[in-house]
């Protein structure tokens, strides 16, 4: 797997970036000795970066950073008082310089279009924060958001943030024993959501799922109704309130609503992230933290300017929704919020998308990508791309040839692929691709500035050109403050392997020329024969075979290797001849990785297991062929793949017992 570099920036280019002129201003002349100093001294660094963002606090923080709680529990901007609405929203408004650029783009799944200034969505904000205040809501209050992608998601967020509650966003897609678990976790006051949404044309019922999901919690008190479609929906006239009833509430509301200064470690939301087994887990993200980080990888790391525009294809509840209006906002840039999918009602549908709303930086996913090469390149090259600087990548490794196919075929070797890995306790990535240095095929070129990443072994100690688990191990501006009501729990998932040190969970290496590559979860890994295999080494090599479109792979028990590989691939043409196709398969990994680690059989399957922002679930897929309990599937967008695999598993241990006996 080749790390050699295939985009490079020129002097001009380089010279142009944000991240550039900010080191220069500081004084650095190259970005290894900027680096070094930000992990080196993360107080001042952060510091710098906050001036960098330009951003604006009602008291300014008396100290950087306190450590008087060990690298787990760090304080950052102590006695400070902030609020990321202002920063995001209020400043833009109240400037007569910005106040009528674009804030947010939103385009239906039928193409309806409509947009908001920043004077018009801090008009909207405000009248929200006023109706909540009106319902009851309250500082610290907790709000479950389960609505698809519409404006009020965003302006409900932002109006919540406002008055010092506490949202907690909910995934669109989940069913309502997913809904209500989170509900029940954070005591949710208040749930926001919609009659409906439209997804490839067809209706999705919402608030019957709402409505269940209450059903099932104690908590709630009053459930807001967004009437996206005005369809007839079950209304409790005592709970319900419509949202428009809300925005008149706030409108009639004659007093002055004051955003609320909050304290520098006070929370802004709950996101919940699946647990394996088990209640999910609720990481704490405060007002200094998130949106913080998120603006710094998206305005210092991505380069995105005041009036570009940033287009991040997500859900709310996923990390890079909020990831998205944050890192956009708070840099003054316009976002676009999606409701449909990327390749309805054509495979083009996200490349009009971007053009049509003069993207600059669009974020996709590996999976998404795969899935839109069967297709061919001509349908993103009808589109006029020109306006687009950088593609974000995220939520999964890369194989080279979907890489090579997005960076040749739609990028026209011209706009670097920005590959970005973090997670949902990070508030932002831990490794990315930053602009002033050359980037290559699937991998990552630096950690993000502040970020202090290193690579260890088994014994924990650094290592080169070998899998490691990836650990960072200096806090940062945006670490998780803790899991609701959970703190020990948190310990337990990132500080209990190695003292004062953040074990992540990825595999990674990381090569002589400083890129790396993540090879997968570190729970995926597998070991066959004593030697360990990414399961997305193995992938990567099958999706070279002209007929393999995807590939996922496990490890399961073996007597005598302790454990192989089992592949299950998606066909490009179901009607080729498998028999052909799988051997071809075969002699390919035998040939690039060895005959020993070739995978004991290659199942082909019409889908992966993923979630709705494209991510293959493996652990769905070994769960399901061993038979086993697969645990919380809400975020699976198509369920019924599981239950396919679970069928080839029975049917292949099965003639496995029988062979053996």
């Amino acid at each position: 797997m080749s790390n050699k570099a295939v985009w490079f920036p020129n002097t001009a280019y380089i010279e142009s970036t944000r991240l550039y002129q900010w080191m220069k201003k500081l004084g650095f002349h190259t970005y290894e000795d900027f680096y070094e100093k930000s992990i080196d001294n993360i107080e001042w660094f952060w510091d710098e970066a906050t001036k960098t963002l330009d951003l604006k606090w009602y008291k300014p923080y008396e100290r950087t950073l306190n450590l008087a709680n060990g690298l787990k529990w760090p304080k950052w901007f102590e006695g400070s008082k902030f609020n990321v609405v202002y920063n995001a929203v209020e400043k833009w408004a109240l400037s007569e310089t910005t106040k009528n650029d674009t804030a947010l783009i939103w385009e239906s799944d039928d193409g309806k279009v409509i947009r908001y200034t920043f004077e018009q969505l801090n008009d909207s904000v405000t009248k929200a924060a006023k109706g909540l205040a009106a319902e009851g809501i309250q500082k610290g209050d907790v709000i479950t958001i389960y609505m698809p992608m519409i404006p009020e998601t965003m302006i409900a967020m932002l109006a919540i943030a406002k008055i010092g509650a506490i949202f907690s966003p909910a995934f669109s897609g989940y069913g309502a024993d997913a809904v209500a678990t989170r509900i029940n976790a954070a005591e949710a006051k208040m749930l926001i959501t919609a009659d409906g949404y439209l997804r490839r044309g067809k209706t999705v019922l919402m608030k019957d799922e709402a409505d269940r999901a209450v059903g099932l919690s104690s908590s709630i008190e009053k459930v807001v109704v967004v009437r996206r479609l005005n369809i007839d929906i079950p209304w409790q006239s005592v709970r319900d309130i419509a949202w428009d009833e809300l925005i008149e509430k706030g409108s009639s509301q004659e007093s002055e609503l004051i955003t609320m200064e909050m304290d520098h470690d006070e929370p802004l939301m709950l996101l919940y992230t699946s647990g394996t087994t088990g209640k999910p887990k609720g990481a704490v993200h405060t007002h200094t933290g998130f949106p913080i980080k998120a603006a710094f990888d998206a305005g210092i790391a991505m380069d995105v300017k005041n009036g570009d525009t940033l287009f991040w294809y997500t859900d709310m509840g996923w990390m890079m929704g909020p990831f998205l209006v944050f890192g956009g906002l708070i840099n003054g840039s316009s976002i676009v919020l999606f409701e449909g999918t990327p390749d309805f009602p054509n495979p083009d549908r996200i490349w009009e998308v971007t053009s049509n709303h003069h993207v600059t930086h669009l974020g996709i996913s590996p999976t998404l990508i795969r899935s839109l090469m069967k297709h061919g390149e001509a349908w993103a090259k009808k589109h006029d791309l020109s306006n687009l600087r950088v593609i974000g990548s995220t939520g999964e490794p890369w194989n080279p040839e979907p890489w090579m196919w997005l960076f040749e075929h739609v990028g026209g070797k011209r706009i670097p692929i920005f590959n970005y890995s973090g997670g949902t306790e990070i508030s932002g990535g831990i490794l990315g691709n930053v602009l002033v240095k050359p980037i290559g095929p699937i991998t990552f070129n630096s950690p993000i500035p502040g970020m202090s990443v290193h690579v260890y072994n088994e014994n924990g100690d650094p290592v080169l050109n070998e899998v490691g688990e990836l650990v960072i191990t200096k806090p940062w501006v945006g670490m998780t403050n803790g899991f609701w009501n959970e703190p020990e729990r948190y310990e337990n998932s990132y500080w209990s392997r190695w003292a004062d040190t953040w074990v992540h969970g990825d595999w990674v290496i990381k090569d002589s020329d400083g890129f790396f590559t993540i090879t997968g979860r570190s729970d995926d890994i597998l070991n066959v024969a004593g030697k360990r295999l990414g399961p997305a080494e193995l992938e990567s090599i099958l999706v070279e075979h002209e007929n393999i479109v995807e590939a996922g792979t496990i490890g399961i028990p073996d007597d005598v290797k302790g454990e192989v590989a089992i592949c299950f691939a998606v066909l490009k043409d179901n009607q080729v001849d498998k028999k052909k196709v799988k051997q071809e398969a075969m002699d390919l990994v035998a040939e690039k990785i060895g005959k020993a680690l070739k995978p004991k059989e290659i199942f082909f399957v019409d889908d992966l297991p993923k979630t709705r922002n494209a991510k293959v679930m493996r652990r769905a897929m070994k769960a399901g062929f061993l038979n086993k309990d697969a645990g919380d599937l809400s975020s699976l967008e198509n369920p019924h793949t599981v239950e396919a695999i679970r069928d080839l598993g029975k049917k292949f241990l099965n003639d496995k017992i029988l062979k053996d006996i």
